[in-house]
């Protein structure tokens, strides 16, 4: 007996044959709904982009726009004056060293703070006792504020009475002792050391994510076929951890180009400029002497520097990441 809820072979369409239009009310849901998707979609853009719009381009365009004037920063720029703001920067000393200074910022950075700071990322990467203390400890300063490192370290190295000239005096070693950051021979190595404090405890933490990402049996394997410690950094976690190092480099070069607050509150860019950064003398030149048109032409100069360095970076360091994500990412969505 046949059952009466199946339908017969003979009333199937055949291959080939067309099924009937959907309903006319079936398509117009569906494409009120994909209208539906799309205002809620720019609903939720807008008002981002409205505040990237207000906050940042219009800013960004409007410094460049003043860079042509001498302009103390009230009303309106009206003296227009073309290139010369610009022209003035390949004379100005101050600016000039300011270039040279960023420039030995990075090379220390570079060579000593990420160094490291991947050495302690290393380090606690092992299985020691307490190493989620140490983590913590060590990551601790980078979430305090610049202005309160800056006064804390202010204190530290206060001459005469600073807690470093105690310190070396209760060992022996006044003569170690100085004006710290008074004395132009010694403020940029102290500023350093205070900005490796700061900081290294951010690039040890993207270390150690980028090492426990680092699949164990590869080390483990090393180990088993005979590689000394020393072989299985260099030819095993290193390349392995060559992204993040990547990532971590770009971050320290576009934080040195763009350094501030720190500075400000610890030497406000002196003794007689010899720790003023770009963004100091920007500062200086705006808010303390009214240049306003000047301090456009220094900003266009820093966005300037920072742009052609992330676009040069981005083409010759990180092609390589940026091409193995986007592979991933097709590969993904097949």
């Amino acid at each position: 007996m046949t059952s009466t809820f199946l339908p017969s072979a003979d009333k199937q369409p055949g291959p080939g044959v067309d099924l009937p239009p959907p309903p006319a009310g079936a398509a117009r849901g569906r494409a009120r709904r994909r209208l539906l998707h799309w205002l809620t979609a720019v609903a939720f853009q807008v008002p981002a982009l409205v505040l990237f719009l207000v906050l940042v381009l219009l800013p960004m365009l409007f410094a460049l726009y003043a860079a042509f004037f001498r302009w103390g920063g009230f009303g309106m720029p009206s003296d227009y004056i073309g290139a010369d703001n610009f022209t003035r920067l390949l004379d100005d000393p101050v600016f000039l060293g300011d270039l040279w200074r960023c420039l030995v910022l990075v090379v220390l950075s570079l060579a000593i703070q990420l160094p490291f700071a991947l050495a302690m990322a290393v380090l606690l990467n092992q299985r020691l006792r307490g190493r989620a203390f140490y983590r913590m400890l060590f990551f601790g300063p980078y979430v305090l504020s610049e202005a309160i490192t800056g006064v804390l370290f202010g204190m530290i190295f206060a001459p005469d009475d600073g807690l470093a000239d105690q310190i070396l005096g209760g060992v022996g070693l006044d003569g170690l002792g100085g004006e710290w950051f008074a004395d132009p021979s010694t403020v940029m190595a102290t500023l350093f050391l205070v900005m490796t404090w700061k900081y290294f405890g951010f690039h040890m933490m993207l270390y150690l994510a980028g090492l426990q990402s680092i699949p164990r049996e590869l080390t483990e394997a090393a180990l088993i076929d005979g590689a000394s410690a020393w072989q299985r950094f260099r030819n095993v976690t290193l390349p392995l951890l060559a992204p993040t190092l990547r990532i971590s480099v770009f971050l320290s070069v576009i934080g040195s180009i763009q350094l501030f607050d720190l500075v400000w509150v610890t030497t406000a860019g002196g003794p007689d400029h010899h720790s003023e950064t770009m963004a100091v003398t920007l500062f200086q030149y705006g808010f303390k002497r009214y240049q306003v048109g000047y301090a456009s032409a220094i900003s266009v100069a820093m966005f300037g520097i920072s742009l052609v360095f992330a676009l040069a970076y981005q083409r010759f360091v990180l092609r390589r990441d940026l091409q193995g994500a986007t592979t991933t990412m097709r590969g993904g969505g097949k």
